[in-house]
């Protein structure tokens, strides 16, 4: 479904001890808005919705909700560092086009309704 790096593994884990819940797990998410129409949110949440998807990636519980899934699928997410800082990078074969943020990005739409 979807892949979590070793890097992204291990920042994940340090913004997750920062919490004050140290069972909080990750959630990603897909909604609309940002540069391109969509854009990922992560953040940590404590209760899981109906519909939930739980993963378990690279040692992460990821939670995803029934309405990101379609948009998620073979989603590589990897953590990076350069002369600006760190940051998430999302690879998501699915996305016809990524904005420079590259947090928001566009999918092709179906077309069979």
């Amino acid at each position: 479904m979807i892949q979590i790096s070793p890097s992204a593994a291990r920042e994940i884990q340090r913004l997750r001890s920062k919490q004050s819940n140290p069972d909080a797990f990750f959630r990603l998410c897909v909604q609309a808005g940002g540069c391109s129409g969509l854009f990922y949110d992560l953040r940590f949440d404590e209760a899981t919705e109906q519909g939930d998807c739980i993963l378990d990636c690279n040692g992460i519980v990821v939670a995803i909700d029934a309405d990101s899934l379609d948009y998620i699928q073979n989603l590589k997410l990897d953590y990076s560092e350069d002369l600006m800082g760190g940051g998430f990078r999302f690879s998501n074969p699915q996305a016809i086009s990524t904005c420079g943020c590259g947090n928001s990005f566009t999918m092709e739409v179906d077309s069979k309704e």
